[in-house]
């Protein structure tokens, strides 16, 4: 690979650090993130940037750096990407290989290729500039990284995030909150044959999946649009010829500004028989950042002078490790924007556009400049 040796070679070449970070293998589960991380830290030690290392785990850990004084702009990325899935690609999915100015790879898009571009924008920015970066384990499994940083203490402070996930280097000011509820129903299990000698755990979530599947959280944002609720996954039986004794089901709520989590689960409670247990898998709020704040319209209007598109000023439909770095970094506003297309994380053939890397490395090389 050309102009990925030492780690001013890397830091210069935007396709050869996206190319680099890609050809790490970090599917998780099982992640497998720490070399990819070390290597990160190395280039960014190299720039005068303090950086810290958390284990968690086995091949697990996550990279928190910083440059110059906190309070100022941090970005945010993971490294750790989703299977390959079933279908065959027609690119190698671990090689960076360029095609028709597309890079394909595995985290391509989502979210390696915005990370290389705010790498190699803290290398071209001026060193006078607070910046932090967040690189973290985990996240596709539910935030695990961020959260772990967070609850150690380990981030510090700051004016403003950049989250660099795909977004065509629009602009978005938030994004919809997940929690994702697992409810269960208990009965006893007897032959199938003699069904009255048991009690059915089918038939006893029967009528709380019936309400379920007419709930409407009925709450709407301007621009994060409406709450849902999807029913995600039902499973109960050990065979056909038994009575079922355990039937579970998989709520997936998404939350826009206006209604809490405590709300929607107590809404889900209130739809419940008495006997249906209720389980929190996954509780990480929205994200959301008024279009005017002076910092975010600031930013705003640098990405558009970049990219020459005009601003849509919407919402994420996925969530991001900003769910849990946004309050424990305090409160400041939150910018999603990285080069990635919105059609391609988790895809197959993933790919990130050469000429959209080039255009984050330009707008995140502003907006640090910007902040200093």
């Amino acid at each position: 690979m050309t102009g990925a040796g030492t780690p001013a070679e890397a830091l210069s070449d935007i396709e050869a650090l996206t190319r680099k970070l890609v050809a790490f293998d970090t599917i998780n589960p099982p992640g497998r993130e720490a070399e990819a991380m070390r290597y990160c830290a190395e280039l960014l030690a190299s720039i005068g940037f303090d950086c810290r290392l958390t284990e968690h785990g086995e091949g697990r850990s996550s990279l928190v750096a910083q440059r110059g004084p906190e309070g100022g702009l941090v970005f945010s990325g993971h490294l750790d990407t989703v299977p390959l899935g079933r279908a065959p690609w027609t690119q190698p999915p671990h090689e960076g290989r360029v095609v028709d100015g597309r890079l394909y790879g595995r985290g391509s898009s989502d979210m390696k290729g915005g990370v290389a571009a705010f790498l190699v924008a803290a290398a071209r920015a001026s060193c006078d500039a607070g910046t932090g970066i967040i690189l973290t384990a985990g996240e596709e499994t539910g935030c695990d990284g961020a959260r772990w940083l967070a609850e150690a203490g380990a981030l510090p402070k700051a004016g403003a995030i950049v989250v660099g996930e795909s977004t065509d280097n629009q602009p978005l000011c938030g994004h919809k909150g997940a929690l994702w509820l697992k409810l269960a129903a208990e009965g006893r299990t007897a032959h199938g044959a003699t069904p009255a000698l048991g009690v059915n755990a089918i038939a006893a979530m029967a009528p709380t999946l019936a309400r379920l599947c007419a709930f409407d959280p009925a709450v709407r944002h301007p621009q994060m649009g409406a709450a849902t609720c999807n029913l995600g996954t039902i499973r109960a039986g050990i065979n056909v010829n038994s009575v079922p004794d355990l039937c579970e089901l998989a709520v997936d709520l998404r939350s826009v500004e206006g209604i809490t989590h405590a709300a929607l689960r107590d809404a889900i409670r209130a739809l419940c028989d008495d006997g249906i247990r209720i389980e929190t898998l996954l509780d990480l709020p929205a994200v959301w950042t008024d279009p005017e704040d002076p910092w975010f319209a600031a930013a705003a209007a640098t990405a558009r002078a970049v990219t020459g598109q005009a601003d849509r000023l919407s919402c994420a439909t996925y969530f991001t490790d900003a769910s849990i770095l946004k309050p424990a970094l305090g409160e400041p506003p939150v910018m999603i924007l990285g080069p990635g297309s919105m059609d391609q994380p988790h895809g197959t053939d993933e790919y990130v556009r050469l000429s959209r890397l080039a255009e984050a490395v330009e707008i995140y090389a502003a907006l640090i400049s910007s902040a200093g």
